[in-house]
């Protein structure tokens, strides 16, 4: 699905205006945000879950934002720590990028408009270009007695990997404390305990090793041909991410 932003006056595609009541009124009565007198427009996307999120459109705001340089994990690297596991457990942290406050200073900037008036985010959104980010950087000093052990994290999605069974209850524990320490949240309906198998970051992983998701895979047979740069860069940005499983990718591509 391609999101479209629309500058002027259509602040909610579609398919989402029918559920903007009760998404607004579930981020204001958790006070993610509050009423301002201006500023972007925003959209409502349907998520693989059925429920909506909000994206604002901060593209303008984001060209005058001094970037945030601290790097994300390489996902190889990752996956390299998983040698030798037999159990797994996945957490999703629940809208994970709004457990983190905007600092008083910087609401302003978060403004954005609505059909139902005007507003600034009170926590941190999706969209704004140092978020990411921040919030690897949040998750990397929470987990970090943990991480290279038993634990990766890859921004909000958190994996939990033990060689045993008795391990995996004692690394469970840990992390589990750690979340509620740090008034971290996770979404239960998102979170898988005691597997054999997971599937994590377009991956599949078991005891036998790595393996790419047969979801992307079948998404790269169907995918039609690319005819326009930005459709060719989107077919390059999927395969190769998985240019570790193609031999000669370079000189294929």
């Amino acid at each position: 699905m391609k999101m479209m932003f629309l500058k002027l006056h259509s602040e909610l595609m579609p398919f989402g205006l029918t559920n903007a009541p009760a998404v607004f009124m579930d981020l204001m009565n958790r006070n993610f945000w509050h009423e301002k007198n201006y500023m972007p427009s925003s959209l409502s996307v349907k998520k693989k879950d059925g429920t909506f999120r909000m994206c604002i459109d901060y593209r303008e705001l984001n060209k005058l934002t001094i970037k945030n340089r601290y790097p994300l994990p390489r996902i190889d690297n990752l996956f390299d720590q998983l040698q030798g596991a037999t159990y797994f457990s996945k957490i999703d942290l629940r809208s994970g990028y709004h457990q983190l406050r905007v600092h008083e200073d910087d609401v302003p900037k978060t403004a954005f408009r609505t059909r139902y008036g005007h507003y600034e985010f009170l926590v941190m959104s999706f969209g704004l270009t140092n978020a990411p980010a921040v919030f690897m950087d949040l998750m990397n000093r929470v987990c970090r007695p943990y991480l290279d052990k038993f634990v990766i994290v890859f921004i909000d999605d958190i994996l939990i990997y033990s060689r045993s069974q008795h391990e995996h209850a004692q690394h469970l524990k840990l992390i589990l404390e750690l979340l509620a320490r740090e008034k971290l949240y996770a979404k239960f309906s998102k979170c898988e305990f005691w597997l054999r198998e997971v599937q994590f970051l377009g991956h599949v992983v078991n005891q036998n090793g790595i393996q790419v998701d047969p979801s992307k895979i079948k998404a790269v047979e169907e995918w039609e041909t690319p005819r326009t740069p930005t459709e060719i860069r989107q077919f390059l940005g999927l395969t190769g991410y998985y240019r570790r499983f193609i031999k000669n990718f370079s000189k294929i591509v």
